[in-house]
């Protein structure tokens, strides 16, 4: 399982502005699931890096965690705000798992509450889910071209510029 700390280490670059993208969107991201009938779904989704770790949690009953609970693959995009890309913008392709850890959740929840003043401390979380990053990828535009930064596991990351 590749998690976020072994992706911090083994892309840098992709995840620097994965996390520069989520400071400056309030954490917003683009989540891609597939429906029951094969179809992509697209949804919000706030993820959160915890304990080393990319989670995704939610509201309960929510399709996007209907699907995941059925097909684990995901595509996670920072959500792009600006069609100049300045601020670069990131995708990480996955697998999640649900951990079941009450303990783990609390300790999340008061994270949760001490960076932003949402309040779950005691809740149950029907949804919690660990990130196994399988693919990622970034792009930066700087200097009249455009960077694309692209990582596999086991694999640096590397750079294709184009012109």
């Amino acid at each position: 399982m590749t998690t976020w700390q072994d992706l911090t280490r083994e892309a840098p670059r992709i995840t620097t502005i994965f996390a520069r993208r989520l400071a400056t969107t309030d954490n917003l991201c683009m989540l891609a699931t597939l429906r029951r009938d094969g179809y992509p779904r697209i949804s919000p989704i706030e993820p959160r890096v915890f304990e080393g770790e990319l989670w995704l949690t939610g509201m309960p009953g929510t399709t996007k965690f209907r699907d995941l609970a059925r097909d684990p693959r995901l595509c996670l995009h920072t959500a792009t705000v600006d069609s100049q890309v300045h601020h670069g913008d990131a995708k990480l392709w996955g697998l999640v798992q649900h951990v079941p850890d009450p303990a783990l959740h609390q300790r999340f929840a008061v994270a949760l509450f001490e960076e932003t003043g949402f309040d779950l401390r005691g809740s149950e979380f029907e949804h919690f889910y660990a990130v196994d990053v399988t693919g990622a990828s970034a792009v930066e535009v700087a200097g009249g071209h455009l960077d694309v930064t692209i990582w596999t596991p086991h694999q640096p990351e590397h750079v294709v510029r184009k012109h």
